[in-house]
């Protein structure tokens, strides 16, 4: 028998099951999961939003079905310029490069921009997805921690002029400034105005990972880091899976021209070019209007699920843990007392509570976090956020008897 250890390349020792998948494992039907991002499939297309897409697609077929080009279907590229415009981003087709999701634009980025022992800035805690792209390159991390106002850039400033002294400069800061996952936390106008000058001072790039920022449960005043971008600093990503459909596996980036060529030369060696079929489907999605039509829809659903879900963790849980009140997207994240381990507690909870949300530590690049968990409310239905919180409460006291 062969040893495949023996052929691995080295960097497969960083390879690691995402919490947030290996967890899918273990869900059974009688299972409440707060765990994955998912959206509501109630919010997905509608019988007849499907058929006008499938009859767009066959009026495209001869492109649909085609092998098509590395940066994407060029009016779709244009669509995204103009859905940017409305954002306050300003940019042409030469600066959109279209992904198989977000998240290949994060192992593009990672690829094209991380040397071993390179230094990359993250929010703690931060995406761990994101973690599972970054690390198989060996970066060194630097966690900056938040608060309710989103990325401490006071801490990150010094972090900053401690690394210069070293002769220490970072290759890029990675940051979901709003409705940030998983903590739910939204940077202030002032703090992003402070991240862009320090990334001038110090001369590095930002990644603003932007996949929530359309839904939002209250009017409240945002600039999306790329709008207030006057040096090219930052890389825009974002996606079609929450504001449309995840199965469609679409994403986009906005960055400088050269930037985008260099992640155009690396996604041709990975998959020659996002699938064109996903790719005229989500144009129609945004041409017809369908999307701009579902948001407030989106919107206000998933703020009266979060509402439930504060009210329920008020309820049960206000003794044994505090939470975040997110403005939008999709999660809040709980912390627990500090002898808690929400990891080792998570098997129990699913086998005798059949309650599942996702452990905290695996979004923490520190090490931290042991005793925070992750918690989804767009998912489950109003009634499963009920029955799902009071299951946890039970979860937590019944680990509390134990320790």
């Amino acid at each position: 028998m062969v040893e495949i250890l023996d052929f691995l390349a080295a960097r497969t020792d960083r390879l690691r099951v995402s919490e947030v998948r290996d967890l899918l494992r273990w869900i059974t039907a009688d299972v409440i999961s707060f765990g994955g991002g998912l959206p509501d499939p109630t919010t997905f297309p509608t019988d007849k939003e499907i058929q006008g897409i499938f009859e767009f697609v066959q009026s495209v077929r001869s492109k649909a079905f085609q092998y098509g080009l590395t940066e994407g279907v060029p009016e779709l590229r244009e669509e995204i310029v103009n859905f940017s415009k409305k954002n306050g981003i300003r940019a042409d087709i030469d600066q959109v490069l279209i992904t198989t999701g977000s998240q290949q634009a994060l192992e593009i980025l990672a690829r094209i921009f991380i040397n071993q022992r390179d230094v990359i800035v993250v929010e703690l805690p931060t995406y761990v997805a994101a973690i599972q792209a970054f690390s198989l390159y060996r970066p060194n991390y630097i966690g900056i921690p938040m608060d309710e106002d989103g990325l401490r850039t006071d801490l990150l400033e010094e972090e900053l002029k401690n690394l210069k002294k070293k002769g220490i400069q970072p290759k890029f800061l990675y940051t979901i400034p709003t409705c940030q996952n998983p903590a739910g936390l939204s940077m202030s106008i002032d703090r992003r105005r402070h991240l862009l000058e320090l990334a001038s001072q110090f001369d590095f790039f930002i990644v603003e990972d932007d996949p929530y920022s359309h839904i939002l449960f209250e009017p409240i005043q945002f600039k999306r880091l790329k709008t207030m971008d006057h040096e090219g600093r930052v890389i825009y990503i974002s996606t079609f899976s929450k504001i449309f459909a995840p199965g469609l596996r679409v994403g986009w980036v906005i960055a400088d021209k050269d930037i985008i060529r260099y992640m155009s030369l690396a996604k041709q060696g990975m998959d020659l070019c996002t699938s064109p079929f996903s790719q005229y489907v989500a144009l129609y999605a945004l041409r017809s209007g369908i999307i701009e039509r579902k948001l407030p829809m989106i919107s206000k659903l998933y703020k009266r699920k979060r509402d439930l879900m504060l009210k329920e963790l008020e309820t049960h849980l206000q003794d044994y843990a505090k939470w975040t009140k997110p403005i939008g997207g999709m999660f809040i994240f709980v912390w627990l007392l500090k002898q808690i381990d929400t990891k080792r507690m998570l098997l129990k909870a699913i086998k005798k509570y059949k309650i599942a949300y996702v452990p905290g530590r695996s979004f923490f690049v520190d090490g931290t976090g042991w005793n925070t968990m992750r918690l989804n409310f767009t998912y489950p239905s109003e009634e499963q956020i009920e029955e799902g919180v009071r299951r946890l409460a039970r979860a937590i006291k019944d680990e509390l008897k134990e320790l």
